[in-house]
């Protein structure tokens, strides 16, 4: 679940103004912070015994302070939120339930827990698409114009330049 979020927010960046209002610098030392932070707390609750795990908490810390803290707009500060809301919670271990990613050519699933081999891992990976709807991101479609429109002026700047 983090992985996909860490994803998202970074796939987001290639949409320009569209995906957030202000440029963010997000990279790898936030998810393996988040990650050992969610380590932390899951190892806490099982030694503890605890039926239910702390997604507010969860959510807070990584929301607000691992990934929030370079968030200075307040609606992209809501759209990170919404995506933790939507990816962090005790609904992720419901079987009946499945991942809110789609795609109209595509469906996102979290693999079944039956015999979850690196092997099978790597095949559920090697099935996502390697380019992106904006739909997935509950952009509209146009903003694909945009991101098409920075690629080819960044090329052709960049063929002038040589």
């Amino acid at each position: 679940m983090l992985s996909f979020f860490h994803s998202t927010i970074q796939e987001r960046k290639k949409f320009g103004k569209i995906g957030w209002n202000v440029s963010y610098d997000f990279n790898d030392s936030d998810f393996r912070i988040s990650l050992s932070l969610i380590s932390l707390y899951l190892n806490k609750s099982i030694e503890t015994g605890e039926e239910e795990l702390p997604w507010a908490t969860l959510r807070y810390l990584i929301g607000e302070a691992m990934y929030g803290g370079r968030v200075t707009d307040d609606y992209d500060r809501r759209v990170l939120n919404t995506y933790l809301k939507e990816f962090m919670g005790d609904f992720i271990f419901d079987t009946n339930q499945k991942f809110f990613f789609s795609q109209s050519d595509f469906q996102y699933v979290i693999p079944p827990d039956e015999a979850i081999t690196k092997e099978l891992i790597e095949v559920e990976i090697d099935k996502i698409p390697l380019f992106t709807n904006p739909n997935v991101f509950g952009l509209h479609s146009n903003a694909e114009i945009q991101y098409f429109s920075n690629s080819v002026k960044e090329l052709w700047t960049n063929t002038l330049m040589m």
